[in-house]
């Protein structure tokens, strides 16, 4: 199962669900696909689209899920990360009116390079991400939640 996720953002992602959606006509995707798709309006009959899911739905596909197609929101991506799942992302792009700047690429950009994640750059032929998902393991994801927190400690009683 591929779980799809647009975030909460209050503009249309409209464009990656297209690119799902030919991609399954390709058959590059042949998984059930189960869409988070918050203001994002779209009809597809191969497709199970939800507005949202509460705290335990989100959890309960984020498990099932074989991959996760994603927007360049850190939450999801760090979430999907910790529970050792692929992921494959998308910038929201302000050229398209899907957000008000381009940060999502230097984000998914540093994800990529670092071997985190396959960052989609271009929606309009997804076969090269899906040929390169074939041989990818994610890099694991590391908390360093303890040392950060030990190294707040010590500043602060030593200032």
């Amino acid at each position: 199962m591929i779980l799809v996720t647009l975030g909460t953002n209050d503009k249309s992602f409209k464009r990656l669900l297209d690119a799902i959606h030919h991609a399954m006509q390709e058959h590059l995707i042949e998984d059930e696909v189960i869409v988070q798709a918050g203001y994002t309006k779209y009809q597809d009959d191969h497709m199970e689209i939800h507005d949202y899911f509460d705290h335990e739905e989100f959890e309960t596909y984020l498990e099932k899920a074989d991959l996760i197609i994603t927007h360049g929101g850190v939450g999801t991506i760090m979430t999907a990360l910790q529970k050792g799942k692929k992921v494959l992302a998308a910038a929201r792009l302000a050229a398209y009116q899907e957000h008000v700047n381009d940060h999502q690429t230097q984000i998914l950009e540093a994800f990529d390079e670092a071997g985190y994640l396959i960052y989609m750059k271009d929606l309009k032929d997804l076969k090269p991400y899906f040929e390169r998902l074939k041989n990818f393991e994610p890099k694991p994801y590391v908390s360093n939640q303890k040392q950060f927190v030990s190294d707040l400690k010590e500043w602060i009683d030593t200032h």
